[in-house]
């Protein structure tokens, strides 16, 4: 008797799903098919991406040879290219690329190159190490003609001990002292620079070199 209770129990169930499917087939037809467009237009996305992203890469590795060429005109040719990669990296090479492009400029149009240090330094999307080089790039190319208060803000604010940059900031800080006429203090912060052992060694060196132009303490 159970196994007749069973089959009348099965074509229920086969009624009822034949009346579903006839009543919402093409919606879960048109839903599938939906998926499947989602899943291959997801993968041809980031197959795209990923073309992008190499694509940049080889440009930006390109126009880096070019900007590190000793000969002028050859550093020149790398402009265009991290242009190019400004306008379609993604964050990473954005910022890497205006801090070259900046470098490159500096000595042919000194404003581009503050402007795009600048930019560096307040972009709060950028990593804070770039954002601090950026900084300290652009007080280092006004400490001897930029206004003073504003130069040594930045410095001081990149010569804290934690800062990995500080020691380059506290060597720009003795520089501008020695541009405002502060003798002593230029000489006692080369001097701790010079006794500073976790300075890197050519920021130690420039300052005893300094220190001894300057007379010593």
């Amino acid at each position: 008797m159970s196994d007749i209770f069973d089959e009348v129990e099965q074509e229920l169930r086969a009624e009822r799903a034949r009346k579903l499917l006839q009543r919402y087939g093409g919606v879960l037809i048109a839903a599938a098919v939906v998926v499947v467009v989602a899943v291959g237009g997801w993968e041809a996305w980031q197959a795209w991406q990923t073309r992008q992203r190499n694509a940049v890469a080889t440009l930006y590795l390109a126009a880096g040879q070019a900007a590190d060429s000793p000969d002028t005109a050859t550093r020149q040719t790398a402009v265009p290219e991290l242009r190019q990669v400004i306008a379609r990296g993604d964050e990473g090479y954005k910022t890497l690329a205006r801090l070259r492009l900046a470098a490159v400029l500096a000595a042919s149009d000194p404003k581009a190159a503050l402007t795009l240090w600048n930019q560096v330094a307040g972009d709060t999307a950028a990593d804070p190490l770039l954002r601090d080089t950026a900084s300290l790039s652009w007080a280092l190319h006004v400490v001897d003609a930029g206004d003073p208060g504003i130069v040594g803000a930045r410095l001081a604010a990149l010569a804290r001990p934690e800062n990995p940059l500080h020691a380059l900031a506290e060597e720009a800080q003795a520089l501008l002292d020695l541009r405002l006429g502060k003798m002593a203090e230029a000489k006692a912060k080369l001097k701790a620079l010079m006794d500073d052992t976790t300075a890197p060694q050519g920021v130690r060196g420039r300052a005893s070199g300094l220190l001894t132009q300057l007379g010593g303490s």
